[in-house]
């Protein structure tokens, strides 16, 4: 079955030629949206604050923080050190670039999820499968890309984020893994048994503070070490492009770990941010495509970086080639993962480094299968609407507890090759997805920025837009009072 899992992986989801499909797809869209991620920056910060939760859907802030909370996990921390570990310092580079320009495909994905989102028994509903079966009236794609959705979110994921805790867990204060994963899905029960507002209301809180005391460590640690700033910034540079005498001969390790790790973290493409951006009480989609493109900078740029940072400038880390011999060994016999991090924050602040980060991925990780049980309610939701299902949900959430208990108890090998299975199953069907459906997103872009240009705050019209089968918009949202507009 591993045999399998790694050829699957290495062969044909992850493969070198996928890679780059990867980075083109994201330049594609960025240059048919004139570099909307530069453009419009001031509005995706000024549009993150605006907008107000309904009986129906969240704020734009909450849809975000529902959104980062599955961006901003362990792929922070144990992947960005992993993508090191094998690809070397330019590993970061590619992680940089493919955060860039993923920023568009965020837009794309995240606007279309409001074009075609429906209310469902009350909720805003929306993502991937709901476009795909409305823009291309294939219901089929739309069905299996909620199946793919359901085992990637529900099964394969949830146990890399449990295991990263258990794991850094037992590191810093000992605990059992068994123990660590009761406490977890004790906590996870609790807050999805809660329903949609419930994990709104947690994540909006619960997200910007990790995020910012996460980054406030990783500020001391280069400040107290700015001397190495512009040598790290070489390495990583010289790296990435085959100019360096000891990473150099790895770059093609370097694009491939930097993109497929940096893709695992800000998740642009893979549809998952799609989710809780159809659930936003907006005026117009692109609003909401700016907040969720804002929200791949906010994990990779700033948070990735963080832990890139603390590992390049205290030289905390592990290099393997391809062929098992190491081109940089400074923590031998530590794997590449948040020991790296770890390490890291020790040598600068003795005695805080393990605890910090296993906190630290607590938050992460947990926040982020918060998010993965919201994406797979929401492709439950797809599957069996119109139908009576008392029996689905509650299932759901019993699978998702057992897929975290077990994650949290297995290796850490396993657990990330199961992952990247799911997330590639999910990126290639919604990256094919949004390539078709690229035009009712573009247009809804046009029109923001016409009315923009005429001094109005925004509304979609999609009849008026030229957009067909967007329900919503058609027969049930009704224009907000000038007040009251988000």
């Amino acid at each position: 079955m591993e045999k399998f899992i790694d050829f699957l992986n290495n062969n044909i989801l992850w493969s070198q030629p996928m890679i780059y499909i990867c980075l083109g797809v994201g330049l594609l869209f960025s240059i048919i949206t004139r570099f909307l991620q530069v453009r419009h920056f001031k509005d995706m910060i000024k549009l993150m604050f605006q907008g107000k939760s309904s009986d129906a859907g969240v704020s734009s802030f909450q849809a975000l923080s529902i959104a980062l909370s599955g961006r901003v996990g362990t792929g922070n921390i144990a992947g960005t050190a992993t993508a090191i570990g094998f690809g070397g310092p330019g590993a970061v580079f590619w992680m940089w670039a493919i955060a860039f320009i993923g920023a568009s495909t965020a837009f794309i994905e995240s606007t279309l999820a409001q074009i075609y989102k429906e209310k469902h028994e009350g909720q805003y509903r929306g993502g991937p499968a709901f476009y795909i079966e409305k823009g291309t009236g294939w219901r089929w794609y739309g069905v299996l890309f909620a199946l793919a959705a359901v085992l990637a979110m529900a099964i394969l994921m949830p146990g890399v984020q449990s295991n990263s805790i258990a794991l850094g867990i037992e590191n810093a204060f000992g605990m059992n893994k068994s123990i660590t994963g009761l406490i977890i899905i004790a906590l996870l029960g609790i807050i999805i048994f809660g329903g949609v507002k419930r994990i709104a209301n947690v994540a909006q809180y619960v997200v910007p503070f990790m995020a910012i005391g996460y980054v406030a460590v990783s500020l001391i640690i280069v400040a107290i070490n700015i001397t190495e700033l512009p040598a790290v910034f070489a390495l990583i540079f010289k790296s990435a492009f085959a100019a360096d005498s000891v990473f150099g001969g790895i770059v093609g390790m370097a694009v491939q770990w930097g993109v497929k790790r940096g893709i695992y973290s800000n998740e642009a493409g893979q549809g998952t941010g799609a989710h809780p951006a159809a659930a936003a009480e907006v005026s117009h989609p692109a609003k909401q495509g700016l907040v969720q493109a804002f929200s791949v900078y906010i994990d990779t740029l700033l948070v990735c970086s963080a832990t890139a940072f603390m590992i390049l400038f205290t030289g905390m880390y592990n290099t393997q080639a391809p062929d098992k011999t190491f081109l940089y060994d400074n923590l031998k016999g530590v794997e590449p993962g948040p020991g790296f991090t770890q390490a890291a924050v020790e040598q600068v602040i003795p005695g805080f480094g393990a605890g910090f980060v296993a906190v630290s991925l607590f938050f992460f990780a947990f926040t982020t299968i918060m998010a993965y049980y919201y994406i797979a309610e929401t492709n439950i939701a797809y599957l069996i609407r119109g139908r009576e299902n008392k029996w689905a949900i509650p299932l759901l959430k019993v699978v998702i507890l057992a897929a975290t208990f077990y994650g949290a108890i297995k290796e850490a090998a396993l657990a990330w090759k199961l992952g990247d299975t799911g997330l590639g199953l999910m990126v290639w069907l919604n990256l094919i997805a949004i390539l078709i459906l690229a035009k009712p997103a573009l247009k809804a872009l046009k029109d923001y920025e016409q009315q923009k240009k005429q001094g109005l705050d925004p509304v979609f019209n999609s009849i008026k837009v030229g957009i067909k089968n967007a329900d919503y918009w058609e027969k049930e949202y009704k224009e907000p009072d000038k007040e009251q507009v988000s």
